[in-house]
C-alpha cells in the first residue's frame, strides 16, 4: 500500500506539473509529495521528475512509467467509483478542462446549479484556451466549440445554442475616427487584438448575405485571451481603439452605453460550445451526474 500510496504521489505531481499545485489538489503537502517521490524514486533506483526552481517534468523514464501506469490507474478509478452506485449521492472530485469565455459567460449558472445539486462532488475548473488532451492533461472532460472538439469523443451541446461576436468601440473613439460601415473600413482603425498561445493572431471574420470578409486589422494593444480579456476591454472602453469579441463579454458595456456597437449586419452568430469526453463504457460518477445535469439544463 505504501508503494501504491507513493506512486498516486508521483502522478499527481506529473499531471499538476508541480509539487505545489498537486499539493493544493490533493489537500497533502508539498513536502509530504516530495518524500513519496523520493522514495519511489531510491526503491526504483531511477530518476523519474527533473526539478528547477521554476518547474518539474518527467524524466524519459518518468514518462514510460506514467504511460504503463495510466490504464491501471484508470481501472482503479472505476473499480472505486462502483462504490457510488451504493450511495444516495455521488460523491468525488469532477475535472473540467475550458476556455476562459466559457468560464466567465456560460458555465457560471451551471456550476452553481450543480454544485447545489450535488454537494459531495468536488469540482475543479482548468482554464486553457489552447487545444489540450483531456486526459493527458488530467481531466475528465473538456469544453470547447464545435470547430476544436477532438475526433472519437462524445459531445454533448452546453449552454445557450447560439452565441454571437461583437464590433463595437468607445462613442468618443468613433466620433473622432469615424463609424465604419463596411469590415475593410477596420483596417483605417486603431483594433485591440489576441493572440493565442500558440502565437497565432485570428482574422477578424464577418459575413452578411453570403459574403465572408476576413479582416487582419492593426492597432496599439495585443492581449493573449483569459484574464486579458478584461485589460482588452477596458482599453476599448477608455477610448483607445475598435474590440472584436463575444457578444457576452462586451454585453454590461453595450447595455450601458460606453461601448458602441458598429457593423451589427456584419456580426455573426456561431454554435454554441460543447462539453465533450472520451467516449469509454464506464464514466465516473460525477462525471455522469454533470452530463446528466447539462443535458437536463441545456435547451434543444
Amino acid at each position: 500500500m505504501a508503494e501504491i500510496n507513493d506512486l498516486m504521489a508521483f502522478v499527481s505531481v506529473v499531471q499538476a506539473g508541480g509539487f505545489r499545485d498537486a499539493a493544493r489538489a490533493g489537500d497533502i503537502s508539498a513536502s509530504g509529495l516530495s518524500a513519496a517521490v523520493r522514495r519511489l524514486e531510491t526503491k526504483l533506483g531511477v530518476r523519474l521528475l527533473n526539478r528547477t526552481t521554476r518547474s518539474v517534468a518527467p524524466t524519459e523514464a518518468g514518462q514510460r512509467l506514467i504511460e504503463r501506469l495510466a490504464p491501471a490507474l484508470t481501472e482503479m478509478e472505476a473499480a472505486l467509483d462502483v462504490l457510488n452506485g451504493f450511495r444516495d449521492q455521488p460523491a468525488g472530485t469532477l475535472r473540467l478542462n475550458v476556455p476562459a469565455g466559457v468560464s466567465r459567460t456560460v458555465l457560471p449558472p451551471i456550476v452553481i446549479g450543480f454544485m447545489q445539486r450535488y454537494p459531495d462532488i468536488r469540482m475543479e475548473i482548468v482554464v486553457e484556451d489552447s487545444f489540450v488532451d483531456v486526459l493527458s492533461a488530467g481531466c475528465d472532460a473538456g469544453i470547447r466549440y464545435d470547430e476544436r472538439l477532438e475526433q472519437d469523443m462524445i459531445a454533448v451541446p452546453l449552454g445557450p445554442r447560439v452565441e454571437r461576436f461583437a464590433t463595437a468601440a468607445a462613442p468618443a473613439y468613433l466620433d473622432a475616427r469615424g463609424r465604419p460601415q463596411h469590415p475593410r473600413d477596420l483596417l483605417a482603425h486603431d483594433c485591440l487584438r489576441g493572440r493565442f498561445a500558440s502565437g497565432a493572431m485570428p482574422l477578424w471574420e464577418f459575413e452578411r448575405d453570403g459574403e465572408v470578409v476576413r479582416v487582419d486589422p492593426s492597432g496599439p494593444l495585443v492581449v493573449s485571451p483569459g484574464g486579458a480579456f478584461d485589460l482588452k476591454i477596458h482599453a476599448a472602453v477608455s477610448g483607445l481603439g475598435v474590440i472584436h469579441l463575444y457578444e457576452e463579454l462586451l454585453r454590461p458595456h453595450l447595455d450601458s452605453g460606453a461601448l458602441e456597437p458598429i457593423l451589427e449586419s456584419w456580426c455573426q452568430d456561431f454554435s454554441g460550445p460543447f462539453l465533450y469526453y472520451p467516449g469509454r463504457r464506464h464514466l465516473p460518477a460525477p462525471l455522469r451526474a454533470f452530463v446528466d445535469f447539462v443535458k437536463a439544463a441545456t435547451p434543444a
